[in-house]
């Protein structure tokens, strides 16, 4: 064999060597473990009961009408607001017919102080709210007996609102035969992040 042939074996054969060495210097133990983790988002789901709140025909100027409702938190999540957003629609007129509808109170029954009531909303009319969001849950008596503001998950508050066709003295003949559509959106927001 040439002297280049047995250079080679040998420096192949130290390489070997060495890695087999170099393998057992690091053998070591080990333990695997998995763990298993979930983010799983809650629910927000606001509903209105029953979903029409005023249903009034053969109306003439002067009558009032009382009506009262639940908003009812169905959803995982705790709301902090619900927001009330008026708009309307008017038929068989020219004039503004929201202009001669008040909202002469909402009143959030279960965020009420016992001996001075607290109304979300004072006589307002239908036309003024357009421009109004005010918040349907928020207790504004401040009273120790009444809820805290927000509505928690699982559970409802009883309104009561009283609409009124606003008699304002006058001729109202243009109002006769028309209609106005009334739409109020609830808007629920969840309540402030947490550390969990």
């Amino acid at each position: 064999m040439s002297i280049k042939k047995k250079l080679g074996m040998g420096v192949a054969s130290a390489a070997l060597g060495i890695a087999l060495v170099g393998g057992g210097t690091f053998a070591y133990f080990s333990d695997v473990e998995a763990t298993n983790n979930t983010f799983a988002a809650g629910t927000l789901d606001l509903a209105v009961n029953p979903t029409t709140i005023i249903d009034v025909s053969n109306l003439k100027p002067g009558d009032w009408m009382p009506r009262t409702f639940k908003l009812e938190n169905n959803g995982s999540l705790d709301i902090s607001k619900v927001l009330i957003e008026t708009d309307y629609t008017v038929e068989g007129t020219d004039e503004d017919f929201g202009k001669h509808i008040k909202v002469n109170f909402l009143r959030n029954e279960d965020k009420s102080g016992v001996l001075l009531p607290s109304n979300v909303i004072v006589s307002k009319t239908l036309y003024e709210l357009k421009t109004m969001s005010p918040d349907a849950v928020k207790n504004l008596s401040h009273s120790i007996f009444a809820e805290k503001s927000g509505l928690k998950a699982g559970t409802n508050d009883k309104l009561a609102v009283q609409f009124e066709f606003v008699d304002n003295g006058q001729d109202q003949n243009e109002f006769q035969g028309a209609s106005l559509q009334l739409k109020w959106t609830f808007t629920a927001e969840q309540t402030k992040g947490e550390k969990r």
